[in-house]
């Protein structure tokens, strides 16, 4: 009950383990976590107990490489690190989402 392709996919999760290069579990949520919504963002959760000193910048390397490698496309990232506290997207992530 995904809308992205297995290739989708793979090549999320490789990208962000390339790019993060520490331990990490990926969330997919919102509208394609359920195909009977519409919307073409994807919105993806990454949670990870290593501390990143610069979070933005993490974020920022993320966001680039993924548009690279999936293309033009809205894509919107939440980043759960060590120092994060829990708050409501993060849990509304992991209630309605699906783990890759």
């Amino acid at each position: 009950m995904m809308r992205l392709t297995d290739d989708q996919v793979r090549t999320a999760k490789s990208t962000i383990d390339r790019v993060l290069g520490v331990p990490h579990k990926v969330w997919l949520f919102g509208s394609r976590a359920d195909d009977k919504l519409r919307g073409g963002d994807i919105d993806l959760m990454i949670e990870t107990d290593a501390v990143f000193p610069n979070r933005a910048r993490v974020l920022c390397q993320l966001h680039g490489a993924l548009t690279m490698a999936l293309g033009e496309r809205k894509l919107d990232i939440v980043l759960k690190d060590g120092r994060t506290d829990e708050s409501p997207i993060f849990q509304i992530a992991r209630r309605t989402g699906f783990p890759l």
